[in-house]
């Protein structure tokens, strides 16, 4: 190459060579520019960890009859790592489950000090969840937040668990150089205060600062690979994943999952498909782009397309190998040779007192707004249910408060311009906070030591929320109690008189922090966490922190990094709070919320303080941070797995009726069946129970169109917002079982000829697994 390109200056003349020479320098020099404005490595990956899709409870409402049942779609770990060439490293990972857990991390970072050394820490790793209340539960090891799972669940575990180190490995493999951007924007229509007589007993003074009374900003990262260019965006913003009621039983994202589905199909199909424009990111709710092969359809006449459906009759089920499940998902048509694919990761925030249900909350007997202070309809909680943008229809509600986050993400991640520059840095800590000693300032001047509390949950805890509405005779805002369920609480374990005292006002229902029998029911040592990306400041906390409580946070952590002399500051450093981080703690609330005992307040654990107490550590850890001095590690929590314990009933077998096969189509279409864009085609099959084999990476349900004469493409699969994979059995021990697969025809969908599979696995007496698969009969899209 070197003598060719010799040879042809020899060629040119005086005047050619002068200018040769001139674009050579300049191709170099750009050249070092590009370089050097990749001041860091970047790396990001997803993984599928959908846990069981039956028989096991939901995590988020605590209602015991909500069962899953079934697939929305899927559920996944997406993960970033950013790098200095030579230096610090930190790795950030977003589930699509309820919460962190502690069990989780602690097994993950085992498995990667296993693999990766000391490379990969506590102190560098923040694992955060979405807050999605429709995935599977069992999954966290205290027992407070598994009662109502039966106990652990290990399949739930498990999958959250390997999907979260596979993610990481896929971040790890794919760093490279590449830079990162900032944008910020709000969304006025994803949430409203849920709690809002709690947030006005907030002084006045301070409330006057905010035009909203919940937050409205979205914080965005933008990923830029120097070769490939954008490889993904994470953001953060404050909305509930309680689209999705406690009625549902599919498991699903909710809308921040839902967001992160359409954000990645929009990046896939406007860089590497063909169905959408630059500027699909508008409005048309129709246009939310799916996962679909490029296929150009066969021109047919309705005739023809018929009769070419007819010749495609619903076969028998057959067993396959799981293999075949993988290889037919729709990603693996989209794959882009060696470009890493796009991840996109909508990550919460300080969502405590902030409900997508944005229409306001009604009483579902009279229609008429519930009481403003109790939340109650004729003193009943239970009456009393917020409602989201697609009322009645929570599927819809949940498309909604995704797309307008999906929306302002991209016009974020297309307007990007702020570049992150500066050192990668990370504090981390464990902290007693049964016990944390608190300098606060009194009203009348000077400063006082108080103390957090072990941990409790109050009567207004039991009422639940207008998103999820308690039972029985609680309601919120109960700083009382009342006598028979005191006697109730007694018998579990009844709070001291030190106890009572430092939680006050709260009157305590459940005594959870003195509670250690089997083992402990609620956590006492927590990780506080800062990972410093630049002038990006990632506050990792383990639980929920209200509107008014993650200002105050965000502000005085803010307030020591600006008093630095440091360049990256000196613009204003871009705080953000990664909420249920690591693992879970439930609510934290300002003083002022806290004596008004709304949900919220009654389940910020560690008493009145706790959030001063958050204040005091974070502020610790940050001025550590400036200064790069070390902090004190503080005390190990417990690694409670060989503790726990389940009453989850295993699978024991599946059968199908006498004559039939698993797969078998039981309720095909009709013959010569039609449909039109926006029909519901329902089909039902002889299944067997999810649990036999989660699908990770595989798909339980898939549409595909006919290409040609003989040739099926995948289109859409149960990862696809439009499909819903639903499974039941006649009784609940029974053998039997069926899987009814609906796709709601998109707007989008392109004329042709359609079918639809079902993938699954079968336990026979033995313990054997068969996985199978069956068809439906071809129909025709018009």
């Amino acid at each position: 190459m070197k003598l060719l390109c010799l040879s042809s200056c020899f060629r040119l003349g005086k005047c050619e060579v002068m200018w040769f020479w001139v674009t050579l320098t300049l191709f170099f020099l750009s050249g070092k520019r590009a370089l050097s404005a990749s001041n860091y490595l970047i790396g990001l990956g997803s993984y599928d960890i959908t846990g069981p899709a039956a028989d096991v409870n939901m995590m988020g409402y605590a209602n015991a009859e909500q069962i899953a049942s079934g697939v929305h779609f899927r559920l996944r770990a997406r993960t970033f790592i950013v790098a200095e060439p030579k230096g610090n490293r930190v790795v950030f990972v977003n589930l699509d489950a309820c919460m962190a857990s502690q069990l989780v991390t602690i097994k993950v970072l085992e498995r990667l000090k296993a693999r990766y050394g000391d490379l990969y820490t506590e102190k560098n790793v923040a694992i955060s969840g979405i807050h999605t209340h429709a995935g599977p539960g069992g999954y966290l090891q205290y027992v407070v937040y598994i009662v109502t799972s039966l106990g652990f669940v290990r399949q739930s575990f498990d999958a959250l668990v390997d999907g979260i180190e596979q993610s990481i490995i896929q971040a790890h493999g794919n760093l490279r150089p590449g830079s990162i951007f900032v944008n910020k924007g709000e969304i006025l229509d994803a949430g409203v205060n849920r709690s809002p007589s709690a947030y006005l007993n907030n002084p006045a003074e301070e409330r006057n600062k905010y035009k909203y009374d919940v937050d409205k900003e979205m914080t965005l990262l933008k990923f830029v690979d120097d070769e490939w260019g954008p490889v993904g965006s994470f953001n953060w913003f404050a909305t509930h994943g309680t689209s999705m009621s406690r009625t549902n039983s599919l498991i699903s994202g909710d809308n921040k999952g839902a967001a992160a589905r359409f954000m990645e199909d929009w990046f896939d199909e406007k860089n590497g498909g063909n169905v959408f424009s630059d500027e699909y990111h508008t409005k048309s709710a129709e246009r939310i782009p799916r996962r679909i092969s490029n296929i150009i359809p066969d021109n047919h006449d309705h005739r023809e397309l018929l009769e070419l459906a007819a010749s495609f009759q619903a076969p028998s089920g057959r067993g396959v190998t799981k293999f075949l499940s993988m290889s037919r998902r729709v990603r693996s048509v989209l794959s882009q040779g060696n470009r890493p694919r796009f991840v996109a990761a909508f990550c919460q925030t300080n969502c405590g007192d902030v409900s997508p249900n944005v229409l306001g909350a009604f009483c579902i007997d009279t229609g008429l707004p519930c009481d403003f202070n109790h939340s109650t309809c004729g003193g009943k909680n239970e009456l009393c249910y917020g409602r989201g943008p697609g009322y009645p229809d929570e599927f819809e509600s949940t498309r909604i408060i995704g797309e307008r986050q999906f929306n302002k993400a991209v016009n974020l991640f297309n307007t990007a311009s702020e570049q992150i520059k500066g050192k990668i840095d990370y504090r981390h800590a464990f902290v007693d906070f049964s016990n944390v000693e608190v300098n606060i300032t009194k009203e009348g001047g000077g400063t006082e030591v108080v103390k957090t509390c072990p941990a409790a949950m109050g009567f207004g805890f039991a009422a639940g929320t207008t998103d999820g509405p308690g039972a029985f005779d609680f309601i919120q805002g109960d700083d009382k109690g009342n006598p028979f369920w005191r006697a109730v609480r007694d018998v579990l374990k009844t709070p001291g008189k030190s106890q009572i005292e430092c939680q006050k006002p709260k009157p305590i229902l459940l005594d959870t922090g003195e509670m250690k029998v089997p083992y402990d029911w609620a956590p006492t040592i927590l990780p506080v966490q800062i990972l410093r990306i630049g002038q990006i400041v990632i506050l990792s906390v383990p639980g929920e922190f209200t509107t008014m409580a993650g200002r105050r946070l965000r502000d005085a952590v803010k307030t020591v990094l600006t008093s630095a002399d440091i360049g990256e500051f000196k613009g204003g450093a871009h705080v953000v709070i990664a909420g249920l981080t690591n693992t879970y703690s439930q609510y934290v609330t300002t003083y002022e919320e806290y004596e008004v005992q709304r949900y919220e307040g009654a389940s910020t654990l560690y008493g009145p303080h706790t959030l001063n107490a958050y204040i005091q550590e974070f502020k610790r850890l940050a001025t550590a941070l400036i200064r790069g001095q070390a902090v004190e590690r503080g005390p190990q929590p417990p690694d409670l797995l060989d503790k726990q314990l389940s009453f989850l009933t295993p699978v024991v077998m599946d059968m199908a009726p006498l004559g039939s096969s698993f797969g078998d189509c039981s309720t095909d279409v009709p013959k010569k069946a039609t449909f039109k864009r926006g029909d519901m085609v329902s089909v039902v099959f002889w299944s067997a129970c999810p649990r036999n084999d989660l699908m990770t990476e595989a798909t339980f349900a898939l549409v595909e169109m006919l290409h040609g004469k003989d040739t099926w493409e995948p289109v859409y699969d149960d990862d696809d917002f439009c499909l819903r994979f639903k499974w039941s059995r006649p009784a609940r021990f029974s053998t039997r079982s069926q899987a009814t697969i609906e796709w709601r025809i998109p707007q989008s969908a392109q004329p042709g000829v359609y079918r639809i599979r079902h993938f699954g696995a079968s336990k026979g007496l033995f313990g054997s697994i068969r996985h199978f698969e069956g068809s439906c009969s071809a129909f025709v899209v018009v």
